[in-house]
């Protein structure tokens, strides 16, 4: 069967060793709850004609002599009703969903994304669960697609969304990222409870993230990397992991070896590309400054990690890109025992958010923005960031415990307190 090939970073997800490299995006509103009939109407109508939702994942067949399976390939289902894609879960809760779903691979005769219509978290509340493969679609992309959701909002380019990111790369500013192969320190978790996925949602104070904004003058990606630092800084004390972290001095010398590094997607889309749908997206790792004792100190040194450059990619970057997407199999085995491990990155930190405020969909007001990322590397722990105009939540998923995410979650919204009591006036 023809199709095309998936390039670098979508072939990586497929293989994702850690479980179905399935995400998400839940939509809670208000009003009257939502019916199964009229969401289908609206996405029939706002969705129509785009090619990406229509594309259908073809996994690889292992070769008879290597043992190593073929790369994946996406096929096209032209004409493909995306209503068909809305199911109504009845009663189920988000925390059903997770539970469930999130450890299930979608079937392999249909585009791999559904719109899950569930029971929302309070009464006279619904909420929408946009369930995907990470190959088909990034945090963008899904901002993109909800936005066209909502009402009164300008549909998806249909001609933009295919059209590629572009060639030029944007990275963190040159000397402060470390080599590609290079490790750091591991951050022990709590591991509390039975080693499966955990996931919590705390929905933020609406005026605490904000407060800390408005008196340090910090963006909400600053404030956020700082809240996690926080977090990991009482990990590796609470451990005992950390001999020297309370004492506010840099343990390893600026080296990679003596950093703890967080690993955070920096969109490639150019500004005229912002329909593109897919994949655009690299990972960067940024340092956490756990050695710092003081939170506003904490905040201060997060300020700019995320400054980008645009560049074109180096050839070194090119060549390892086609020899990694060439030999998926050797390549999954080295990032499984080096990529993967806790010591290169062992927290991941994401952000989206739906910037419009007072959106609705089929006149009921967003309420709250909640993300499900994929399940982590073994050991680590993901932080993903929700926003909309009434507030943010923070969704935290590991697997190194089934009472993590709860301990980890709180220590979070513990971290972005003590942030805006030590923020200045």
């Amino acid at each position: 069967m023809s199709g095309t090939q998936l390039p670098f970073m979508e072939e990586g997800m497929a293989r994702w060793p850690f479980g179905p490299p399935n995400a998400g995006i839940a939509l809670d509103f208000t009003g009257s709850p939502l019916q199964l009939g009229e969401v289908r109407t609206l996405v029939r109508e706002r969705w129509a004609g785009l090619p990406r939702l229509e594309r259908q994942l073809v996994r690889g067949e292992r070769r008879v002599r290597s043992g190593w399976s073929r790369r994946h390939r996406w096929e096209a289902r032209t004409g493909h009703d995306p209503a068909a894609q809305v199911r109504d879960a009845g009663a189920d809760t988000l925390r059903d969903a997770v539970d469930d779903w999130f450890h299930s691979p979608f079937p392999g005769d249909e585009p791999p994304w559904n719109l899950h219509l569930l029971r929302g978290p309070s009464a006279g509340e619904s909420t929408l669960l946009f369930r995907m493969h990470h190959s088909l679609l990034d945090g963008r992309s899904l901002t993109t697609l909800l936005r066209a959701l909502l009402d009164g909002c300008a549909p998806v380019d249909a001609g933009a969304s295919t059209a590629g990111p572009g060639e030029l790369r944007r990275t963190p500013v040159p000397g402060t990222q470390p080599g590609l192969l290079a490790t750091g320190l591991a951050v022990p978790l709590p591991g509390k409870g039975e080693r499966r996925m955990g996931y919590a949602v705390v929905r933020l104070p609406p005026d605490l993230l904000r407060t800390v904004r408005e008196r340090s003058g910090a963006t909400t990606n600053t404030v956020f990397l700082a809240a996690v630092s926080g977090v990991l800084r009482s990990c590796l004390l609470t451990s005992g992991a950390g001999a020297d972290v309370d004492t506010g001095v840099d343990t390893g010398a600026g080296s990679a070896a003596g950093r703890v590094w967080l690993s955070v997607p920096v969109d490639q889309r150019p500004a005229d590309r912002g329909d593109f749908l897919g994949n655009a997206f690299c990972n960067v790792r940024l340092p956490a400054p756990v050695d710092v004792s003081d939170p506003a100190a904490r905040l201060r040194a997060c300020a700019g990690l995320l400054t980008t450059v645009t560049r074109p990619p180096g050839r070194a970057e090119k060549l390892l890109e086609a020899a990694v997407t060439a030999l998926p199999g050797p390549a999954q085995a080295l990032a499984r025992g080096r990529l993967f491990a806790p010591a290169y990155a062992p927290a991941a930190c994401t952000y989206v958010h739906l910037r419009e405020t007072g959106r609705t969909l089929a006149g009921r007001p967003l309420r709250r923005v909640t993300l499900i990322p994929m399940v982590p590397p073994d050991d680590t722990v993901t932080f993903a960031l929700g926003g909309c105009g009434r507030g943010h939540t923070v969704s935290v998923c590991t697997n190194s415990g089934a009472e993590d995410a709860d301990l980890l979650a709180e220590s979070f919204r513990h971290e972005l307190a003590l942030l805006a009591e030590t923020a200045p006036v």
